[in-house]
């Protein structure tokens, strides 16, 4: 029996083997032709044109053209050929055909041609794909349950970096640490064995020192006004907690400092507690087994939460509105929550940059689920190009919301001014403000 199992897969591997080896044939054939062709099409585009250029120029000069037996062969030349040349005008074209079904059927390839493109009808999501259609649309229609999804840009204007922007980004700003490279301070296996680094650079980010921004209350508005479906962000910082947002709307796909665990015995520590070894400058270690405490941020090398796994299906199964603001949407698996919107949900990206589009060749994106703003066919993604800041004023504005969500940032404001008062302590407060001159 198993001798059997094995001779039977043998031959479909052999089998699956010759067919790959039969297809690579077929490729670098179609090539060939294809290069062969675009010579031969080239060449005789550049007999013809200088043999055009070369008449052109003796008629410029007034010299005599050849009488009448030249323009008879001059005919003749013109008129053999037609039918050859229409004939390997057909095979040309076949060929290319070929070529395209062969790569759309045995890669799943896409062919992008300007073909493609030609006669489409688009059925749009809303009438007009922008931020002021979107703005109209929210207006008149409204959004019943939006989920966002963010990353460092939207912390930025509070003072903490992001991580990859040229110059200014935590990564190119780490040398003082003595790292075999950048993204070793979030490296499991590097923090084992060298945990200094972290924890300085966790004091000088730590949350506490700084206050959400616009960006941050816009999501807690949407929340108040029973909007909210859930919040997913890439961010560290507990900013989202500090705008008011309550726990159960709020999925930390990459973790945070509100709760640490031991690492060797797994025993859970609170904020305060890592914070008050963090600002002592005391290596966190276990009460209970003098192992290493780590605050649980996703560090590479281990799982994201379960919750980040478990939640999507449910949250997009009605989300009507997905804001994305503040994300390179580089890092997966988290980029890859701008595919569970369903086909008539709009995405509206809010920032600086212009992202998650597809790459320059179609067939990357071979589920067709790349953002398509911009597009010809683009039927429910629309863009701000800016400061998250600016976009959320700006959309504030459009809706009416405007003095609501200044009066959201002032009570936050007041309400942590409070607590620091009651602290007392110059390490506990604040570095930044959320700022009137970030209204758009």
């Amino acid at each position: 029996m198993a001798l059997r199992i094995f001779t039977s897969a043998k031959q479909k591997y052999s089998y699956n083997a010759n067919k790959i080896k039969i297809l690579t044939r077929k490729s670098i054939y179609c090539f060939a032709r294809l290069s062969s062709y675009t010579l031969s099409a080239n060449t005789r585009k550049m007999s013809d044109s200088e043999e055009n250029d070369s008449q052109s120029e003796h008629n410029k000069n007034g010299l005599p053209t050849k009488p009448s037996t030249s323009k008879s062969k001059s005919t003749s030349t013109a008129t053999e050929p037609d039918t050859d040349s229409d004939s390997q005008s057909d095979e040309d074209n076949g060929t290319m055909d070929m070529i395209r079904r062969f790569f759309s059927q045995t890669f799943n390839l896409a062919s992008g041609t300007l073909a493609d493109n030609e006669g489409i009808t688009v059925d749009k999501v809303i009438p007009e794909l922008t931020f002021e259609g979107l703005s109209s649309h929210w207006r008149e229609h409204g959004f019943k349950n939006i989920v966002t999804m963010v990353g460092a840009g939207i912390s930025t204007s509070a003072g903490i970096p992001d991580f990859r922007s040229p110059g200014s980004g935590l990564y190119n700003n780490l040398k003082k640490y003595k790292l075999p490279h950048p993204t070793a301070i979030f490296d499991v296996d590097y923090f084992q064995k060298n945990p200094t680094p972290f924890f300085a650079l966790a004091k000088e980010l730590y949350p506490g020192s700084f206050v959400p921004t616009p960006a941050h209350y816009f999501v807690r508005l949407l929340h108040e006004k029973g909007l909210l479906q859930r919040h997913y962000t890439q961010n560290i910082d507990t900013l989202d907690r500090l705008a008011g947002l309550p726990e159960n709307k709020i999925i930390e796909a990459h973790g945070s400092f509100y709760t640490n665990h031991c690492l060797k015995c797994k025993h859970e520590y609170d904020m305060a507690w890592m914070k008050k070894k963090i600002f002592a400058d005391e290596l966190p270690s276990c009460e209970k087994c003098n192992g290493l405490v780590k605050p649980d941020i996703v560090f590479f090398g281990e799982n994201l939460p379960a919750k980040f796994y478990n939640s999507p299906e449910e949250d997009f199964k009605e989300c009507d509105l997905l804001i994305i603001m503040g994300t390179s949407l580089e890092v997966q698996p988290f980029a890859s929550l701008i595919h569970r919107a369903g086909p008539r949900c709009i995405r509206l990206l809010i920032n600086r940059d212009a992202v998650g589009r597809a790459s320059f060749a179609p067939w990357m994106d071979p589920s067709g689920k790349a953002l398509l703003y911009g597009k010809p066919k683009n039927t429910r993604d629309v863009a701000f190009l800016g400061d998250c800041d600016a976009g959320v004023w700006e959309l504030a504005e459009a809706l009416g919301w405007d003095e609501e969500l200044q009066q959201l940032i002032s009570i936050g404001q007041k309400e942590m001014e409070e607590e620091d008062n009651k602290t007392g302590s110059d390490e506990d407060k604040p570095q930044t403000s959320v700022k009137d001159s970030a209204k758009k």
